[in-house]
């Protein structure tokens, strides 16, 4: 297992965390309540999803002692 894993795999949990709590405050404030029970879910299965993909990218970042961005 390889060391970026290792730290994606601990920042998923808070990735995931914080795609959640965007995604129901968004939901509670916009939708109506009969909608609750269909968009709620929805952000669920959605931050479980994408917070994989958004921990392994930043992964790296958290390794490097002095993140810069590229140059162009």
């Amino acid at each position: 297992m390889t060391t970026r894993s290792r730290i994606a795999m601990l920042i998923y949990g808070m990735v995931n965390a914080v795609l959640f709590g965007i995604g129901a405050v968004a939901v509670l404030t916009v939708g109506r309540e009969e909608q609750w029970k269909y968009l709620l879910p929805l952000v669920i299965v959605a931050s479980i999803v994408l917070a994989a993909p958004i921990a392994w990218l930043i992964a790296p970042r958290l390794r490097a002692r002095y993140w810069r961005a590229p140059d162009a």
